[in-house]
């Protein structure tokens, strides 16, 4: 059992937890709900004796002395070493595990328990992926090996942080009946997550926070029911659509003029050190026409991620050109010119590992237009504060380090950086998958607004939720590293041609 009473969580005098008390049992789940900035993972981080450099703690955290807590998370390469293979990151752990054996015996046991681990945490073709870089992992995947990790070391507690996020339906539903196995065997189970489908289905009780407290508490069931607290009601409420586009979708060169951006041919490879080469993406043409808003889905997996960094330049090994305006890009972002650079912006799916955490957050916001359009840094830091402020962000926070902001305001500050290249081609990355739905809706809501007023700005959309998809106007599905079909985004929602597809919008409905 882990228990906290009365925790207090200050930083420079704020406080961003104030007086929060729960009980975790054994094999239990305890959901921790709310927006984003409201405490929920500083919360979580408590069991773990973990809190942000330069707090002032007060309260009781109590762990049950043989309950050894694992974490998971919502950001997993940060805890992830880059310059070793997954097989490393996990038997370093297994081989303690089976120090006891014979020497013989050791190794074909330390890889069985690593093999056992992952399938545990849902993840198949384990021979695969043991060869691979961090890097090399989608964020999903990555967020898999990190649960292996905890599950290799015989964690009593595990704080799962968004361990859905930036899943596809498949996959998140295998994660869900796993924590619930989990829970099962007796292990107690802290879930932290803004996808209430999820705490519908998996958590036994919710403790809702807002702006550092808590609100309610009290059994999943009742909580959804007849929640007493306004911010339960709002948050457990039935969703509000989603945004659209504004604008017909183009139907081709003769409705639209000439795409944007163009791929042709594109193979991109991982490379498996000794092992050579794996092609994980085939994309023999995509287009992206002005003032387009094209979404890219597919499972965990399915190259999604890498297709997005090859547009960027951020992946360099892979055949076939990405072209704008008709011209072929460098592959490497190295050999881009400062125009292309600015033309073609990414916003990651982990904002905090996009971010230096030894600088603040509006000086790194405004270096984008001094480094890529020259502006001077006057003039920068006011196009800073003004778009930051577009998104939400106020003055006072933005003067702030990355550390001390939450993951959905690190979120708009990452947005509001490669906005301010003044892009032709914005490419996010799951930018809302780790989000609670009110920011998810107000960020995609923006999205929109940016599509539909600025005829020279075009989109690409990275997601594995078709909810987000349903928004943009064309559709581009992968599947296993195949684009496997496209076509206009009301089409392939409503009547899909390909298998994969219709499984996918089957799961939707």
């Amino acid at each position: 059992m882990a228990e906290i009473r009365d925790l207090r969580v200050e930083i420079d005098g704020r406080a961003i937890v104030d007086g929060v008390s729960l009980r975790v049992l054994p094999g239990k789940v305890t959901a921790l709900v709310g927006a984003s900035g409201s405490g929920k993972t500083t919360t979580g981080l408590a069991l773990l004796g973990e809190y942000p450099a330069g707090a002032h703690v007060t309260g009781d955290v109590r762990v049950r002395a043989d309950g050894l807590v694992g974490h998971v998370p919502q950001h997993p390469a940060a805890v992830l070493n880059p310059a070793r293979r997954v097989s490393a990151l996990l038997t370093d752990i297994a081989r303690v595990q089976v120090s006891h054996l014979p020497r013989g015996q050791r190794r074909a046991e330390a890889r069985a328990r690593v093999l056992h681990a992952l399938a545990e945490a849902q993840l198949p073709n384990a021979e695969a992926l043991l060869r691979r870089h961090p890097h090399q992992l989608s964020g999903g995947q990555q967020q898999r090996v990190v649960l292996a990790q905890a599950l290799l070391l015989g964690a009593r507690v595990i704080v799962a942080d968004e361990p859905t996020t930036g899943q596809d339906a498949l996959t998140k539903s295998r994660v869900v009946e796993h924590l619930a196995t989990v829970a099962g065997r007796g292990i107690a189970v802290v879930l932290i997550g803004h996808d209430l489908d999820v705490v519908r289905s998996l958590a036994d009780d919710v403790v809702v926070m807002r702006a550092g407290r808590v609100v309610e508490s009290g059994p999943a069931q009742r909580l959804r029911l007849t929640p007493r607290h306004p911010w339960t009601r709002e948050l457990f409420g039935e969703q509000k659509e989603l945004p659209s586009p504004g604008r017909p979708a183009p139907d081709g060169p003769a409705g639209a003029g000439q795409p944007v951006l163009r791929v042709r041919g594109l193979t991109a490879r991982h490379r498996d050190g000794a092992h050579g080469t794996t092609v994980v993406l085939r994309a023999p043409g995509l287009d992206l026409y002005p003032g387009e808003c094209l979404a890219v889905v597919g499972r965990s997996g399915s190259g999604k991620t890498t297709l997005a960094r090859c547009l960027a330049g951020l992946h360099r090994d892979h055949d076939g050109d990405v072209l704008l305006d008709g011209t072929p890009l460098p592959d490497s972002v190295r050999d881009r010119s400062r125009a292309q650079l600015a033309a073609v912006q990414y916003v990651f799916q982990d904002a905090h590992a996009a971010f230096d955490e030894h600088r603040p957050v509006l000086h790194q916001v405004a270096r984008t237009a001094v480094r890529l359009r020259r502006a001077d840094a006057d003039t920068a830091t006011r196009e800073a504060l003004s778009t930051l402020a577009r998104l939400g962000l106020t003055k006072d926070l933005v003067r702030r380090h990355p550390g001390r902001l939450s993951g959905g305001e690190l979120q708009r500050a990452a947005l509001a950086r490669a906005l301010l290249a003044r892009p032709r081609v914005l490419v996010c990355d799951e930018i809302t998958s780790g989000l609670d739905t009110i920011t998810r809706r107000d960020i995609l809501g923006l999205l929109t607004a940016l599509v539909r007023d600025r005829d020279d700005l075009s989109l690409v959309l990275i997601t594995h939720d078709l909810d987000t998809a349903a928004m943009a106007h064309r559709i581009a599905v992968l599947d296993a590293g195949e684009v496997v079909e496209q076509g206009p985004a009301q089409r392939i929602l409503t009547s899909p041609s390909h298998p994969f597809t219709v499984s996918l919008v089957r799961r939707r409905n």
